[in-house]
C-alpha cells in the first residue's frame, strides 16, 4: 500500500492493531470452542444466565467493559497486582492489555458462530460415534469439530473483525499511547482531534477497510472448502 503515502506512525498503528486482533483471537479461540460445545450439547439448570453473562459485552457500552478491565487487571486490581506480584505481567497500559480488552469483546461473537455451527450438527452422528467406541473427547475431536469447522472459521474471523475496530474499551483499559497501545481507531481518533488531520484519518480508513474485506473474502474461501471437505460422500 506505498500508493497511500502511510507514516512510519501509521505503518506502527496498522502492524500493532494486526498483532492485538490476532493475539486476541488466538487465545479466546480455544475457549470459545469449549463453552459453544458446552451451551450447545448440555442442560443445566442457570444456562441462561451463562449465556447472558458470554454476551454482556456485546449489550454493555465498550467504555464499562474497559473500566470493569482496569479495575480488575489494573496494577492495584485484584487480578492485575496477583498478575504482576507472580509473574510480572502487566496489563494495562501495555498492548497485551490491548489484545485482552479486544479478546473481550470478540469473545461474545465467536461463541455465537461456532455455537450455531454445533446445534446444526444432527447428534445422532455423534452418537453413532459414541456407539462404536469411540470416547466423548475422540467424538468432539474427530466429528464435532470437522463439522463445525465453517462456524469456527466464521467466529474467529468475526473475532478478529472485532478487535480490529475496537476502541471504546482499549482505550479505557490501555489508554492511546503511540507505538504501544494506539491502534487504527486510535490514530484515526487522534487524527480527527488535530487541525489537518484529515488525510491520516482517511488513509488509515482505507487501510482498516482493505484488511477487514480481505479477512471476510479469506474467511468465506475458507468456510466454503472445509463445508466441502466435510460433506460425506
Amino acid at each position: 500500500m506505498p500508493e497511500l503515502g502511510l507514516s512510519p506512525d501509521e505503518w506502527t498503528a496498522i502492524r500493532l492493531s494486526l498483532r492485538i486482533a490476532g493475539l486476541a483471537t488466538l487465545v479466546s479461540l480455544p475457549l470459545a470452542i469449549l463453552v459453544a460445545h458446552w451451551l450447545a450439547r448440555t442442560r443445566f439448570r442457570g444456562k441462561v444466565l451463562v449465556d447472558g453473562l458470554v454476551h454482556l459485552p456485546l449489550v454493555l457500552p465498550p467504555v464499562v467493559t474497559g473500566y470493569v478491565l482496569l479495575v480488575l487487571f489494573g496494577r492495584r486490581g485484584p487480578v492485575g497486582a496477583w498478575l504482576e506480584q507472580t509473574f510480572g505481567l502487566v496489563l494495562s497500559f501495555r498492548w497485551t492489555g490491548a489484545a485482552l480488552a479486544c479478546a473481550v469483546m470478540g469473545f461474545p461473537l465467536m461463541v455465537r458462530a461456532i455455537r450455531l455451527a454445533i446445534e446444526s450438527i444432527d447428534p445422532r452422528l455423534e452418537q453413532a460415534a459414541g456407539t462404536l467406541g469411540a470416547s466423548p473427547a475422540w467424538v468432539f475431536a474427530t466429528v464435532t469439530l470437522p463439522l463445525a469447522l465453517p462456524g469456527i472459521i466464521a467466529g474467529a474471523v468475526l473475532c478478529f473483525a472485532k478487535a480490529l475496530g475496537e476502541f471504546g474499551a482499549t482505550i479505557t483499559f490501555v489508554s492511546n499511547i503511540p507505538g504501544e497501545t494506539q491502534t487504527i481507531p486510535a490514530a484515526i481518533y487522534t487524527y480527527t482531534q488535530i487541525p489537518g488531520g484529515d488525510a491520516g484519518a482517511f488513509r488509515l480508513s482505507i487501510v482498516a477497510v482493505i484488511i477487514a474485506l480481505g479477512a471476510l473474502v479469506a474467511s468465506e474461501v475458507l468456510a466454503r472448502r472445509s463445508g466441502t471437505r466435510a460433506q460425506p460422500e
